[in-house]
């Protein structure tokens, strides 16, 4: 699996999913944060954190949570 949290830096709603992706046992990912890039604030600027499966294009916008997640999870797999 090929996940992505795109985030900013400084974000409290950030470090919240980060703790949700390790409460919800989620595969490793990688983190892309979007301040410094003018292409990603524009598609993700009010939308962070998203988690972004790059294999399948699918993506999962705030608000989530636990369950949220792991139906995420089982629809990518």
């Amino acid at each position: 699996m090929s996940l992505i949290l795109y985030q900013r830096d400084d974000c409290q709603l950030c470090d919240e999913a980060i703790a949700l992706l390790a409460a919800a046992v989620a595969p490793d990912f990688s983190s892309v944060w979007i301040d410094d890039d003018a292409a990603l604030e524009l598609r993700y600027g009010s939308r962070v954190p998203v988690l972004h499966d790059a294999r399948s294009a699918r993506e999962l916008d705030w608000p989530f949570d636990v369950a949220a997640i792991r139906r995420f999870l089982d629809a990518v797999r």
